[in-house]
């Protein structure tokens, strides 16, 4: 048989048997990893026998036989075999028939896609898995249809099987109280697997139609192993007739085509029976009706139609009532109020919309400025409605969307004098020549955010301050109180600049209070001065932090220029700050040949649009100065292990305990690695 036949027909056994065979390997070797090991082997043994000989005439057979008798091997060679392990092990190497086996296959399938979604995993780590272990995709094709590299959905794979391991997650069948709960996180992963395919959130087209079959392969495959689940069913109908319209849904040019002008001619009539049919066994299951009974319920309703004009907009309505009562997250509501307006009048949706603006899990998705952009634009609202659209269009990550929405805002003429705009003024805010690079970054995040929340094209002088006051709860509410201050000072700045109302005039300042910071123990310094692979960098500003008790933006500031490495210390504008002999024997080897510039340098030179000040460039690396954000960044990171909450620690716990008497230690003539005195003493 010519090897590239061979190896097509290898490709197309394992995605459709995979899942069995892993699934069977786990129940063997109670590790996920390890089973998806045995069976790659498998995989490559049939890719090195089939093409020299032939195709077995039960090719899922031969790699289950092939994968049981690898496990058989692990498990005689493990050191630690329990009684069971060796029992076990005998029976399986005495009965290799895959289908004479005492736990049903549906089982153990059921059991692999319960794992492999468990609640202990981030929801990207279950979707990579889910994909590779059910799916039968490589990294490389995962990465593909989630637009990001093979190396990310291999760390997320490699991350996800490890904290199965680590966690102990058992391969068993749930009881039936918990088998819901569970089956819940199965259901969201498959839809979310689906929805991306449907509704790409990136890259150039709309969907990913690969990203839909494999969910919807999914659901038929978990709807197999679990038959008296309605929700289970219930998804799958849903899926079943969205997947129907994925020829209506993009026009010649790939442009998204709304639902109301879709062709419905063009709607696959044998996936909608599929969707009805498996409504029905939804239905058959009983029990009260969930979320994706309620979803697949409207798909239903959007079926039947023969036209748009037949569509029963007030049943679609009630439905998504049911659903918000259900389940009242923000994207249902804003699908309610689609529906509200399409039954009952434009006004009623914009109601709805209107009331959503506030909150936080919306305020960067498109789809609402979108929604009230339509709302808006039947109200004959148009320039409101013209905005809401351009606002998308910022918003939208994918391009097909973007260039839809912008089409859609193009389309609409408006009258009268061309007014300066939110964007265009924060533009010429931040270019003035007397901000510096550390003010135009921290200005630049806030009035991006403005203009991200009420849009770039919004006329300057339609912005109030309940606009700003609504922006600021939405997106720094829970903020510290530093953090809101210096976004409220930005804002006064540029309302000032632009001589606009009083843009700040809502938003109060808080009052800042920063407990101090517990400080490391010895053993944590300890721990932290022993790492063998600190680098130098973040060990002599580490050790330089502790052995002075400095601020961090301070010893940040430090120039070479400044330093007196013989008297071990250095001035700063406020005064000098002293080290002992933990950083002295650091700091030659940091500065090297160096003798201008900054102590602390960025791993990188800046790019061409974040030019630093001259003062925070090394004239002889050409690098910038280290920035706080980083370097807290990477204390953290280093931390986790310390930190019993695997959080992290900030800088400023590297300063030692004050003496009892409230006062900083007294310097020690013979100062040890992990005790140190804090020594800044004013310039005379």
């Amino acid at each position: 048989m010519p090897v590239l036949d061979a190896h097509r027909t290898i490709d197309a056994v394992w995605k459709i048997e995979s899942a069995k065979i892993i699934a069977g390997l786990t129940r063997m070797v109670r590790d996920v990893g390890l089973a998806e090991e045995l069976a790659q082997d498998a995989l490559v043994a049939a890719l090195e026998q089939w093409p020299a000989s032939r195709i077995p005439d039960n090719p899922a057979a031969w790699l289950m036989t092939t994968a049981k008798r690898r496990a058989v091997d692990h498990i005689r060679r493990s050191e630690r075999l329990t009684r069971k392990q060796r029992q076990l092990a005998h029976e399986l190497e005495q009965r290799q028939d895959p289908e004479d086996q005492e736990t049903p296959e549906q089982d153990d399938v059921l059991r692999l896609m319960l794992i492999s979604c468990h609640p202990v995993l981030p929801t990207e780590g279950r979707a990579a898995l889910t994909l590779r272990l059910l799916g039968g995709l490589t990294a490389e094709e995962i990465a593909r249809a989630f637009l990001v590299t093979g190396t990310v959905i291999t760390q997320r794979i490699a991350a996800a099987k490890r904290t199965l391991a680590e966690q102990r997650v058992p391969f068993d069948l749930p009881d039936e109280a918990e088998l819901a709960q569970r089956l819940s996180s199965v259901l969201e992963v498959i839809y979310l697997i689906f929805n991306e395919g449907y509704s790409a959130t990136s890259g150039d087209d709309l969907m990913r139609p690969g990203l839909c079959l494999e969910a919807l392969r999914l659901g038929r495959l978990l709807a197999e192993s679990a038959p008296r689940e309605a929700e289970v069913h219930a998804l799958v109908a849903l899926m079943e007739i969205q997947a129907s319209r994925s020829a209506a849904r993009t026009g010649p040019s790939g442009e998204p085509v709304q639902l109301h002008e879709q062709n419905r001619g063009r709607w696959d009539q044998l996936l909608i029976r599929r969707g009805f049919t498996a409504m029905l066994r939804a239905r058959e299951a009983g029990g009260t009706p969930g979320p994706y009974l309620l979803q697949a319920a409207i798909a239903v309703s959007h079926a039947q139609a023969r036209t748009a004009e037949d569509t029963d907009w007030v049943r679609i309505a009630d439905l998504y009532g049911a659903l918000a009562r259900l389940l009242p997250t923000p994207i249902v509501q804003l699908n309610r109020a689609v529906a509200l307006g399409m039954a009952h009048g434009p006004q009623a949706g914009l109601d709805l919309v209107d009331s959503l603006i506030t909150d936080q899990a919306l305020h960067d998705y498109h789809l609402l400025p979108s929604v009230r952009g339509d709302l808006l634009l039947r109200l004959d609202r148009r320039q409101e409605a013209r905005l809401e659209f351009l606002r998308a269009v910022a918003l939208t990550g994918n391009a097909s969307e973007r260039a839809f929405l912008r089409r859609r805002a193009e389309e609409i003429t408006v009258t009268g004098p061309s007014l300066p705009t939110l964007g265009q003024a924060a533009h010429d805010f931040l270019s003035r020549d007397a901000l510096n690079a550390t003010t135009v970054h921290s200005y630049g995040q806030t009035l991006r955010r403005l203009c991200r929340a009420l849009g770039e094209h919004t006329p300057l002088d339609a912005l109030t301050a309940d606009q700003v006051a609504q922006t600021f709860a939405t997106a720094w509410a829970g903020a510290e109180a530093s953090t809101w201050n210096r976004h409220r000072s930005a804002v006064r700045s540029f309302s000032t600049w632009t001589s606009a109302n009083d843009l700040a005039a809502k938003l109060d300042r808080r009052a800042e209070t920063r407990p101090r910071a517990q400080p490391l123990t010895a053993e944590q310094l300890d721990e932290l001065w022993s790492h063998p692979d600190l680098p130098l960098r973040e060990r002599t500003l580490w050790r330089l932090l502790h052995e002075s008790a400095a601020g961090v933006k301070a010893v940040l500031s430090l120039d070479i220029e400044n330093l007196d490495l013989d008297d071990r210390r250095a001035r700063t504008n406020r005064g000098w700050v002293s080290w002992r002999s933990g950083t002295a024997r650091l700091l030659p080897r940091l500065l090297e040949d160096r003798t201008r510039g900054p102590v602390f340098l960025s791993d990188r030179r800046p790019g061409p649009a974040r030019t630093p000040e001259p003062a925070d460039l090394c004239p002889d690396t050409g690098r910038r100065r280290l920035s706080y954000e980083r370097a807290e960044y990477l204390f953290k990171e280093r931390t986790k292990l310390l930190d019993p909450a695997h959080d992290g620690y900030t800088l400023r716990r590297l300063k030692p305990p004050p003496e009892p008497n409230g006062t900083a230690p007294a310097r020690p003539h013979a100062p040890s690695l992990c005790s140190s005195a804090a020594s800044v003493s004013p310039i005379p």
